[in-house]
C-alpha cells in the first residue's frame, strides 16, 4: 500500500504512482464506514496538484504513463502539450467510494468530497491548485468547494450543477428499474447492459444519432434491427465487463441525492455547460452561476455530443482549462 511516506522518496521527475488508503469515512446516510480510497498520482514531485474526476464510470486511471501504459478515460486531455500536461502539473484521481461494488449503502456527493479531503491528508497535499470535475465529478467538486474551501484554489465544473434535473432523475430511475428487472430474472448482466444502453441515449443527442446511424433497418433472423443497435450492444457489453451492479446502482442514486446551495461555495468556479445537454440543461448551469454571486463564470459549448461533450471536445475543453489554470499559475 502506498502512503504519504512513500511519496517523500520520489525522484524529481515525471512519475506515476498508484496506492490505496484505508480510512473511516463518516457518511451522510450510512454512519461511519471503513473504505479503501484507491488513487493514482501522475506528475513531478513539487508541481501544483490538480484533481480530475469524471462521471460515475470514471476511475483513477486518467491517462497513460510509462508506469501504467493502458489508455486512460481522459487520455486525450491529460497529455503532453495539454494544459494538464503531467510533465508540468501533478494529476490526481481516485476511484469513487462504492465504485468497487462492495459498499451497499446510500452514497452522497458530500461523502465523496470528504473522501477527497481524507485522501489529501494521507498524501500530504495541503491544497489543490484546481479540481476539474466532469458530470458526477462536477457535483463532487461543488461539494468539495463548499465543505473544504481552504483546500482548493479553483473549481472547473463541466456538465454538472448544484442539483440533478428532474428529467435526468427520471432517466436514471428507469435505468435502475431495468437492473431490478434483470435481477428478478437472474440476468443481472442483461439488466445492467440495458441500463447502460438507456444511459447512452441520454448522454448523446438526436443530431449525432442522425448523422451516425441514418440507415434503413435490416431484417435479421426475422426481426427488425435498427442501425444504432450494434453501437448500443457494444456499449452495454463494455460497461458490464467493468462495472459491478451494486456500484452502478449506488452511484446512480448518488447523482439523484446531490443537493448543494451555490451560496455555500466560496471559491472561484468556472462552470462549463453544453447546449443540447439533456441531463444538465443550460438553464441549470445559469442558475448555478447566478447563485455563486460573482464567484462563478459561465462558458457555453455547442456540441452534437451533448452530455458527453467533455469526453469528445478535448481541444475546446483544453482551451478553457488553459484560461483557468495558466491564469492561476498552475501550468505557467
Amino acid at each position: 500500500m502506498n502512503t504519504a511516506t512513500a511519496l517523500t522518496h520520489e525522484p524529481p521527475c515525471t512519475t506515476a504512482l498508484r496506492g490505496e488508503v484505508a480510512v473511516a469515512l463518516p457518511m451522510r446516510h450510512a454512519g461511519v464506514q471503513g473504505v479503501n480510497l484507491r488513487y493514482e498520482l501522475q506528475g513531478p514531485a513539487g508541481a501544483p496538484v490538480v484533481l480530475v474526476a469524471g462521471g460515475i464510470s470514471a476511475h483513477r486511471h486518467v491517462s497513460a504513463s510509462a508506469e501504467f501504459p493502458e489508455k486512460g478515460w481522459a487520455n486525450a486531455l491529460v497529455a503532453n502539450g495539454r494544459t494538464l500536461d503531467p510533465a508540468r502539473v501533478r494529476v490526481l484521481a481516485f476511484d469513487y467510494v462504492a465504485a468497487d461494488g462492495r459498499l451497499d449503502v446510500p452514497v452522497d456527493t458530500a461523502d465523496q468530497a470528504d473522501a477527497v479531503a481524507l485522501l489529501l491528508d494521507a498524501l500530504g497535499i495541503e491544497r489543490l491548485q484546481a479540481f476539474v470535475g466532469y458530470s458526477y465529478g462536477a457535483m463532487v467538486g461543488l461539494q468539495f468547494a463548499a465543505r473544504h474551501p481552504s483546500r482548493l484554489r479553483h473549481l472547473v465544473a463541466v456538465s454538472g450543477a448544484h442539483r440533478p434535473h428532474p428529467y435526468a432523475c427520471a432517466w436514471r430511475a428507469l435505468q435502475r428499474r431495468a437492473v431490478a428487472l434483470g435481477q428478478l430474472q437472474c440476468a443481472d448482466a442483461a439488466g445492467l447492459a440495458l441500463a447502460r444502453q438507456f444511459a447512452m441515449l441520454s448522454y448523446r443527442t438526436p443530431e449525432e444519432f442522425g448523422e451516425r446511424f441514418d440507415a434503413a433497418p435490416e431484417i435479421v433472423n426475422g426481426r427488425v434491427r435498427c442501425a444504432a443497435e450494434d453501437y448500443l450492444d457494444a456499449a452495454g457489453a463494455q460497461y458490464v465487463a467493468r462495472t459491478p451492479v451494486t456500484a452502478f446502482l449506488r452511484l446512480s442514486e448518488s447523482i439523484d441525492l446531490h443537493r448543494i446551495d451555490p451560496a455555500a461555495v466560496q471559491v472561484p468556479v468556472t462552470v462549463v455547460a453544453v447546449e443540447g445537454d439533456r441531463l444538465v440543461p443550460l438553464s441549470d448551469s445559469v442558475n448555478l452561476v447566478e447563485g455563486l454571486a460573482g464567484r462563478g463564470q459561465l462558458r457555453v459549448l455547442r456540441s452534437p455530443y451533448g452530455h458527453d461533450a467533455f469526453l469528445k471536445e478535448t481541444d475546446r475543453i483544453d482551451l478553457i482549462l488553459a484560461a483557468v489554470l495558466r491564469g492561476n499559475g498552475a501550468a505557467a
